[in-house]
């Protein structure tokens, strides 16, 4: 490969955190950025998973700690980036991939919005929104110092146009787009255009959350499953791995004029108008 194209975009030695880095797709990114030479930081409350997956990715020969933190807990984070600093110096990227759903802001199919649950909603908007605010300020606030870093936000096709059923997701992830936008501008025009913010938004992926919404345990689609896969144009779901050339891409000096933006990886879910 041409070395100007290698180095647009490499992260090699670049320091990226992750949170929800448990996930499915969580794992497939850090795996993916732990691969491409970045040190890599998994944020989750789940310890035993974190360490796992660090321990797999130093095995392999590259960097990685797990460092156990909520996402919704200020002194989580506070005492996660002075550990982060101490142990790779810096943060230059930031992925906030924490998120997800819960059944008391989903409305059954037997349900009406009025069996909503508000406090259910308001977690579901916590989670997502706020999971994704107080990383930006705790982590982000190391790139503003130095004037350089990449946040990406992993929002959803829900923020796109609303998807039947789960109201509090999308209400919370097409508030994580806007915010997106929002922060992008705070952050150019007051630590100027070396701090890009930009989003993804996976279309239809099975994950451990959406799998019994999506497939049937012989593996066979549900009517839900059924109807994503008659309004995706490609015909399938995602698979994680086909996430990786747009983060990578959104982590490199390749998007280096790339700010405020939410990039749909859907399979053309998005564009599909169903006719």
């Amino acid at each position: 490969m041409n070395a100007f194209i290698q180095e647009l975009f490499s992260v090699q030695n670049k320091t990226a955190v992750i949170t929800g880095g448990t996930g499915v797709l969580g794992t497939s990114m850090v795996n993916a950025l732990a691969q491409a030479g970045a040190n890599v930081v998994i944020i989750g409350r789940r310890k035993e998973a974190g360490q796992a997956l660090a321990d797999e990715i130093q095995k392999a020969g590259g960097k990685a700690i797990s460092i156990q933190a909520d996402v919704l807990q200020l002194e989580d984070l506070k005492s996660a980036k002075e550990k982060i600093l101490s142990a790779f110096g810096t943060i230059d990227i930031l992925i906030n991939a924490a998120g997800g759903n819960m059944p008391g802001a989903t409305i059954g199919v037997d349900k009406t919005f009025f069996d909503l649950d508000p406090k259910a909603f308001q977690q579901v908007v916590d989670l997502n929104l706020l999971g994704t605010v107080l990383p930006s300020q705790i982590f982000g606030e190391v790139m503003a110092s130095k004037k350089v870093g990449v946040i990406i936000n992993i929002s959803s096709m829900s923020a796109f146009r609303p998807i039947t059923r789960v109201v509090g997701y999308s209400a919370a992830k097409a508030a994580v787009s806007n915010f997106t936008g929002w922060l992008a501008i705070e952050m150019a025009k007051k630590y100027g255009s070396g701090i890009r913010v930009n989003a993804i938004s996976p279309g239809f992926f099975i994950t451990e959350q959406n799998r019994a919404l999506l497939t049937n345990p012989d593996g066979t689609l549900t009517a839900r499953g059924a109807s994503v896969i008659q309004n995706t144009p490609f015909g399938r779901f995602g698979e994680p791995e086909e996430l990786i050339g747009t983060l990578l891409w959104l982590c490199s000096d390749a998007s280096k004029f790339v700010s405020g933006v939410d990039v749909p990886v859907d399979g053309g879910f998005n564009a599909f108008c169903g006719v």
